[in-house]
C-alpha cells in the first residue's frame, strides 16, 4: 500500500502493538522514525519508542531550530539565518548577508527533499519557491532556513550514543561524500586525523540538548580542515553497519539496552576504531536513466558471503519489489585492514552479487570503486555530479 496506508499510519500500528502486547517500537529509519508526535503517543499508549523523546526530536528534527541550539552551544555552524524564514524577501536578504552561493533548506526537510542551491539574486526566487513547495508537499510544513553553500565539501557524520544517566560517546565517523541528488550511494570511515577533535565536538552538541539513544551530528568539512554542524538526525542511520564494522559494537542492541533504561555498555576510552569499512547502497533504479526507479519482480539472487563481508537485505527470490516505497535493496558492506584493502574486496563482493529481472545500481557502484579519483581519497559532495555528469539531470 501507499505509504500513507501502511508505514505512516501510527494508528494501525499502535493498535497492532497493543493487540501483539509489545512493549517497544524500534522505527528504524525513514517513515516515522524522526515523528515527534508518533514518539509522543507511543509514550501515551505505554509503548516504548526506541530513540530519544519527543522534545529532543522536535528540538533538533526542526533544522532551524537545531542551528540555533547549536549556536548557543559553542558548536560551529554554516553561517547563514538565524530565524526561521518565510517569505523570499527574508531569504534574499539574508542570502544577501552570507554572500551567493547560499543553499536554501526546508527546515522540516531531509533525504535530499526542500533544497536548493541558489548562486545569484537571479536566481534566487525561483530556487526559494521550488524548495518551499516541496518543502509544503513532503512535510507539510513551509519553514526555511538559508546558510552559505560550502564549495566542495564533505559530508562527515558522527554516529553518537547517549543514555539516560547523561553519559554519551562517539563512535567515529562515515564520510558520506559520495552522493546524488542529496541522496547517499556509499559510505565509508575516513582518517582518524580529525576523530578526535570532530567527535569532542558532537558529545558537546549531543549534550547540549541531553541527548538519548543513538543519533547523528552531520557536518561538512571543507578543503581547509574547517568544519560545521549541518545537522542532526534523530534516529539510527541506514549506513550504522559502517560503524559496528569498524568499532565492534551493535548499535541497534545499544539503542534496545538503553531505551530499556540501562546505561551504555561503553565509556568513550572503549571505543576503538580499528580498520576500515566501506558500504554500497544496492537500489532499484537505472542510474543511465537518471537513476529512475526500477520496481518489478526479482527472477534470481545471489548474495555473497565470506569473512568480512556483511549483507543486509529483505530480498528473496520471486520478490515483488514495489513502487510505493524506497528503492533500496540491499545494504552491501565489506572490511578490512585499510583503505585500498576494503575498497579491493568490495569490488569482489559486488562482482559475486547477482540480482536479475529487474535494473539495478550495482554496475555504477562499481564504477565509483575504478575511479581514480575516489581511489585516492579524492572526494566531495560534487563527486557524482563530476565524474559521471550523463547520469544527472
Amino acid at each position: 500500500a501507499p505509504s500513507t496506508e501502511s508505514y505512516l499510519d501510527m494508528e494501525r500500528i499502535l493498535t497492532a502493538c497493543v493487540v501483539m502486547k509489545a512493549d517497544a517500537i524500534h522505527p528504524g529509519f525513514g517513515f516515522l522514525s524522526e515523528n515527534a508526535r508518533f514518539a509522543e503517543l507511543c509514550e501515551k499508549c505505554n509503548i516504548r519508542f526506541i530513540g530519544p523523546s519527543a522534545e529532543i526530536i522536535n528540538k533538533m528534527g526542526n533544522k532551524s531550530e537545531a542551528r540555533k541550539t547549536m549556536m548557543a552551544a559553542g558548536v560551529p555552524v554554516v553561517p547563514g539565518s538565524k530565524e526561521p524564514v518565510y517569505t523570499v524577501e527574508e531569504g534574499l536578504k539574508t542570502a544577501k548577508e552570507v554572500g551567493f552561493p547560499v543553499m536554501i533548506k526546508a527546515s522540516s526537510g531531509g533525504g535530499g527533499k526542500g533544497m536548493r542551491i541558489s548562486r545569484s539574486e537571479e536566481d534566487f526566487t525561483e530556487h526559494f519557491n521550488a524548495a518551499q513547495l516541496e518543502s509544503v508537499k513532503g512535510f507539510s510544513d513551509d519553514t526555511m532556513y538559508i546558510e552559505k553553500y560550502i564549495e566542495k565539501p564533505r559530508h562527515v557524520e558522527f554516529q553518537i550514543m547517549g543514555d539516560k544517566f547523561g553519559h554519551v560517546v562517539h563512535l567515529g565517523e562515515r564520510d558520506c561524500s559520495i552522493q546524488r541528488r542529496h541522496q547517499k550511494v556509499m559510505e565509508e570511515v575516513i582518517s582518524p586525523e580529525l576523530r578526535k577533535k570532530m567527535g569532542e565536538v558532537a558529545v558537546k552538541a549531543a549534550k547540549a540538548v541531553n541527548y538519548e539513544n543513538a543519533g547523528t551530528i552531520e557536518f561538512l568539512l571543507d578543503k581547509d580542515k574547517n568544519f560545521y554542524f549541518m545537522e542532526m538526525n534523530t534516529r539510527i542511520q541506514v549506513e550504522h553497519p559502517v560503524t559496528e564494522m569498524v568499532s565492534g559494537i551493535d548499535l541497534i542492541k545499544e539503542q534496545i539496552r538503553v531505551a530499556a533504561g540501562e546505561p551504555l555498555s561503553v565509556s568513550q576510552e572503549d571505543i576503538q576504531i580499528k580498520g576500515h569499512a566501506i558500504e554500497c547502497r544496492i537500489n532499484a533504479e537505472n542510474p543511465k536513466k537518471h537513476f529512475m526507479p526500477c520496481p518489478g519482480r526479482i527472477t534470481n539472487v545471489h548474495i555473497p558471503g565470506g569473512n568480512g563481508v556483511r549483507v543486509d537485505t529483505h530480498i528473496y527470490n520471486d520478490y515483488k519489489v514495489p513502487a510505493n516505497y524506497d528503492s533500496m535493496l540491499m545494504k552491501l558492506i565489506v572490511y578490512d585492514k585499510d583503505r585500498a584493502s576494503a575498497i579491493a574486496k568490495m569490488r569482489s563482493a559486488l562482482g559475486e552479487v547477482i540480482i536479475e529481472g529487474i535494473e539495478t545500481n550495482i554496475d555504477f557502484q562499481y564504477e565509483i570503486l575504478e575511479n581514480e579519483a575516489f581511489q585516492k581519497g579524492d572526494t566531495d559532495t560534487g563527486f557524482i555530479e563530476k565524474y559521471f555528469p550523463d547520469y544527472i539531470k
